[in-house]
Parts: structure tokens; C-alpha cells; sequence
């Protein structure tokens, strides 16, 4: 295969994809929803423009690219989820790193990571292929491989995200429980004192109570809202947290006693693991500067 044919079928391939996009977004090939077909008969009609409402965000630096793509792309991230059966998982985990994201919006850039993964290593390989320097069984190998590495690269940093915010809870935590304790030992009450914690600090844990404290004022109960943040960040010392304050609330035990015992077991924690990794290090610089 000389360089203009692989070219050639290159340019092709892009032609054949771009005309089936432009078929397959025609209207009379999108099926209508439920929503769209009851709208006419329904008696509140917005009647706000379309062209002034606000747009979704880019997810990815290409802007109008993606605009073009997201209706394809959200298709077919539909169609996936079928089969998927995680997704309250995946919608938890989101939760976890704090994201604000659906995970229809998720599985779109895993999607994205795989086809530039995709595209990248096909570019690649047709070069090579053209010099002479690749087998095709090689490059199918490599092709697929570097689009499922996509698709797991994004769950990947996911992960990565979810363990650099949950360490920043633990370290944000001891002082924002002394600073409860504090507030409440000078004649707060629990709301008053997140209401302080959300003024004076900024951080991860920080805007978690912020969350906590929003809901309270919307009307639901102190004790549910803190479960919710429980059941959001899944770590044991937030849910030692949220079980002292509300045995603390509802059998009327002092409270600044329990906030300063946690934060003293957090910090103990901290050193605990602090002395692990210490630990382990020094069994591997051992072993590295053993002689041979």
C-alpha cells in the first residue's frame, strides 16, 4: 500500500463518516419523543426563543465540533447505558469526586477518550503501514487496545480524583470539627455553627457542609441532610461525624465533647497511616540499597 492510496482510503473513510452523520441527523430520522408529542396539547407552552436559552457546556476544547456531535453522541451513550448496569455506581462515584456530573455526560467523554484514543493510534499506523514498518494483525491490536485504553484511561482518573478529594476531606476535617466545637461551645446551635464553618473556610469539606447547610434551609431536617452527606463522601469519619451529631440531637449529649473526640481520631488516623507509609518506605529503600 503506497502513501496516496492509504491517503486516499483515509480521506474516504472521513467522507463516508461525515455523510452518514449528516443522514442520520436529519429530522425525519430522529424518532420523537414522548415529551414532543404531547407538547402541543398541553396548556402551558413555553414561550421563551429557543435562541435565547443557555447552552450546555463543552466538555471537551473542540466548541462547535462538539455541538455538532453531542445529538449523535448522546444517542448513542443512551443506547450503551442499556446494557450497563452501574450506573447508579458510576452515578455515586461521580458524587464522590464531586463533579456536578451526570453520568450520561461521563460515559460521553469515556466515548471521547476512546476515539481520539482511536483516531490517534489509527493515524499512526496508517503512516506506518504506508512505510512498510507495521502489519495489519499489529495494527488492529494496537488500534483496539488504544480505544479500550480510552475508555478506561477516563475511569482511571475518575478514581484518581475521588482519592485526591477524600484526602483533602481528612485533612480539612480535624480543624473544621474544632471549629464546630468551638461554635457550639460558645452557644451555637449545629446550624449556626455550619453556618460559621461555610463563611470562614474554604475547601472540599467545606463546600460539603455548604450543601448541608442549603438543604436545611430548604426545608429538610438537619439529621437527613447530614446522612445525605454521609452516603455522598462514604468515608468512615464523615459517618462517625454524622452518627455523633445525631445521637448528639436527638438524646441532647454534649455536643463540642463528641466533635473534638472525632477530630482527635482523625488526626490519630493520620498518623497511623503517616507511620505505615513511613514504614514501607524504609522496607524499600532497604531492599533497594541491599547488596547483591
Amino acid at each position: 500500500m503506497t502513501s496516496v492510496v492509504a491517503l486516499a482510503a483515509l480521506c474516504g473513510l472521513l467522507l463516508g463518516v461525515g455523510l452518514w452523520l449528516v443522514l442520520v441527523r436529519l429530522p425525519s430520522m430522529r424518532p420523537m419523543t414522548l415529551t414532543q408529542r404531547i407538547a402541543p396539547q398541553l396548556l402551558a407552552v413555553n414561550v421563551q426563543s429557543r435562541l435565547l436559552a443557555d447552552t450546555a457546556a463543552n466538555v471537551t476544547p473542540f466548541g462547535p465540533l462538539e455541538r455538532i456531535v453531542r445529538p449523535l453522541l448522546a444517542d448513542t451513550v443512551s443506547w450503551s447505558q442499556r446494557f450497563n448496569p452501574a450506573t447508579a455506581t458510576l452515578a455515586r462515584r461521580l458524587d464522590q469526586a464531586g463533579r456536578g456530573q451526570s453520568p450520561t455526560d461521563f460515559r460521553a467523554q469515556q466515548l471521547l477518550w476512546a476515539s481520539g484514543g482511536l483516531g490517534a493510534s489509527t493515524l499512526v499506523m496508517v503512516v506506518l503501514a504506508a512505510s512498510g514498518s507495521a502489519s495489519v494483525p499489529l495494527a488492529v491490536v494496537i488500534v483496539l487496545g488504544s480505544a479500550v485504553m480510552g475508555f478506561v484511561g477516563r475511569d482511571y482518573v475518575l478514581s484518581s480524583n475521588i482519592k485526591r478529594r477524600e484526602a483533602r476531606m481528612l485533612a480539612e476535617f480535624p480543624s473544621l470539627a474544632e471549629l464546630m466545637a468551638l461554635a457550639v461551645s460558645a452557644g451555637e446551635s449545629t446550624t449556626g455553627a455550619l453556618e460559621r464553618i461555610c463563611r470562614t473556610a474554604k475547601g472540599e469539606l467545606a463546600g460539603e457542609f455548604a450543601l448541608v447547610l442549603a438543604s436545611t434551609r430548604a426545608g429538610r431536617p438537619l439529621v437527613d441532610a447530614l446522612q445525605d452527606l454521609s452516603s455522598r463522601t462514604r468515608l468512615a469519619p464523615l459517618a462517625r461525624f454524622v452518627d455523633g451529631i445525631t445521637v448528639a440531637v436527638q438524646r441532647g449529649t454534649p455536643l463540642a465533647d463528641v466533635l473534638r473526640a472525632q477530630a482527635q481520631d482523625v488526626r490519630d488516623l493520620a498518623k497511623r497511616e503517616l507511620m505505615e507509609s513511613a514504614g514501607k518506605k524504609e522496607i524499600a529503600m532497604m531492599v533497594r540499597n541491599a547488596p547483591c
